[in-house]
């Protein structure tokens, strides 16, 4: 897909702040410093739109981006991040869970997990709850770069297999040093936004 827009619009912490036009939204999710925000700059090819910082547990809200005009990127506030008090958690976890359950424009999450390492027992977590709630899952698997070629594919076999990945959600290795993994991620997107 060419991005020839896209925009901060809003950070949202409650469905009254939600956008109200009604487009379709693609959520990520992810622990905290996984590299979200990389991914999505990768994948519209901008720097900065995403703001990537050293410091885990940054994003605390709902973040709106608006992509060509068509439909949003949501990122979530990141999990699994012990420097966070546990009210501060509660209340992101109390606010993601309204989110997850209630947004009708949500056409599927993206879950970002790091590639070198086996999923977490917060990834585990996650992606259980998003099928629970019915939801569309596509993997993103990050951090491909650091993994030798020769061993990517047992690597990524071992997140399908930790996370009993549903046959029908995508897993794609990704790098946002080599954009490896780009085109397969905007092919499950589109997918999802044809629904």
């Amino acid at each position: 897909m060419k991005v020839t827009q896209a925009e901060y619009v809003i950070s949202a912490v409650s469905p009254k702040q939600y956008p109200t036009e009604n487009i379709p939204e693609i959520a990520l999710a992810g622990r905290s410093n996984v590299g979200k925000s990389s991914f999505i700059n990768k994948l519209i090819q901008r720097k900065s739109l995403a703001r990537t910082s050293s410091k885990p547990g940054k994003t605390q809200t709902l973040n709106y981006y608006l992509i060509n005009e068509q439909f949003y990127f949501v990122d979530v506030p990141g999990y699994g991040y012990a420097k966070v008090s546990k009210k501060e958690r509660e209340k992101w976890g109390s606010m993601m869970e309204t989110y997850f359950q209630s947004r009708k424009p949500l056409k599927a999450v993206i879950l970002v997990t790091d590639i070198r390492h086996e999923p977490t027992k917060d990834d585990i977590q996650m992606y259980q709850y998003l099928k629970y709630h019915q939801l569309p899952v596509i993997v993103i698997a990050t951090k491909l770069d650091k993994i030798p070629k020769n061993k990517q594919a047992q690597f990524k076999k071992r997140t399908q297999t930790v996370l009993e990945l549903d046959k029908d959600d995508h897993l794609i290795a990704f790098s946002s040093e080599t954009a490896e993994g780009k085109e397969q991620a905007w092919a499950a997107i589109r997918h999802y936004l044809a629904k």
